[in-house]
């Protein structure tokens, strides 16, 4: 057996289920901040790069669907329930740690989402990069967190395993 498999025995589901919960309150402690302290349209420069602003997103990722009215909002929440359910399922089945973080981070970050689309009808963004004329969409914490566990699932699937047995 693995040493992570035996590390994830030992840290059960309510380890990665913790982690999760840091995520959401990370997110929506940072979009409290930030609400309290900007206005929408603000802009807070921080390097020439970066800045913080308060937007609002009614859609999904890069503002898809924003502009549809109200069923994205209901749509995007039973996805979100639904994978958070998937997430959970494949949580409790176990994996290495990259894979359980991978989904941890998901986890977090899809709920974080979930929470202000079904309390405020829309999702809060307030990070900022940009570059001379360009600008990447504004994103939150739970955005970052979705990202880098996607990143860990990819790396995972892509790192050799040392219980795999060559075929011929």
């Amino acid at each position: 057996m693995s040493e992570d498999s035996v590390g994830h025995r030992e840290r059960g589901v309510w380890f990665w289920l913790a982690i999760a919960a840091a995520v959401v309150a990370a997110d929506q402690l940072s979009k409290w901040v930030l609400t309290g302290v900007l206005h929408p349209g603000d802009e807070h420069v921080v390097t020439p790069f970066f800045s913080l602003v308060l937007t609002f997103n009614t859609g999904a990722a890069f503002s898809f669907l924003r502009d549809a009215g109200e069923w994205p909002r209901y749509l995007f929440s039973a996805v979100a329930i639904a994978v958070a359910c998937l997430i959970i399922w494949l949580l409790r089945r176990g994996g290495d740690a990259w894979y359980c973080t991978g989904l941890a981070l998901i986890l977090g970050g899809g709920l974080g989402n979930l929470w202000d689309r079904l309390t405020l009808g829309r999702v809060v963004d307030f990070l900022l990069f940009h570059w001379e004329h360009w600008y990447y969409p504004a994103f939150n914490v739970a955005d970052s967190a979705i990202t880098v566990g996607a990143a860990l699932l990819i790396f995972d699937s892509l790192r050799p395993r040392r219980d795999r047995r060559a075929t011929a």
